[in-house]
């Protein structure tokens, strides 16, 4: 049933699909490590992920707000999962979705994510 699942915007069925992938790269290469990027929005326009993302509900149309926002999904997620899973700013300057693999404490995504512009 968790393959049904949709919160917003994001399909638990296929977050699991990609975090299996993950885990296998991470697996079968000692060469990588840490945050594994999942999926990528291209786009940093707020209201593009908002209709990309289907978070309708959304009060707070601002940068901050759609981050705490994003945060409060990723942890709703990640507790579904059973992985850590965080939004930050990809380095093109786009939203990506990651899978924390390493300490979430030596994690540079979530200096990223909570300062993001």
């Amino acid at each position: 049933m968790l393959d049904e699942v949709k919160i917003y915007g994001l399909c638990l069925g296929r977050l699991k699909y990609q975090l299996n992938i993950a885990q296998k790269r991470l697996a079968d290469s000692s060469a990588l490590r840490g945050d594994i990027i999942l999926e990528s929005y291209n786009t940093s326009d707020i209201e593009e992920l908002i209709d990309i993302l289907e978070l309708y509900d959304i009060e707070d149309r601002t940068r901050d707000g759609l981050m705490n926002k994003l945060d409060d999904l990723a942890q709703t997620v990640s507790a579904l999962m059973q992985k850590t899973l965080v939004f930050a700013i990809t380095n093109e300057g786009h939203l990506g979705l990651y899978f924390v693999a390493s300490d979430r404490a030596n994690s540079n995504l979530i200096e990223t994510a909570v300062h993001a512009e």
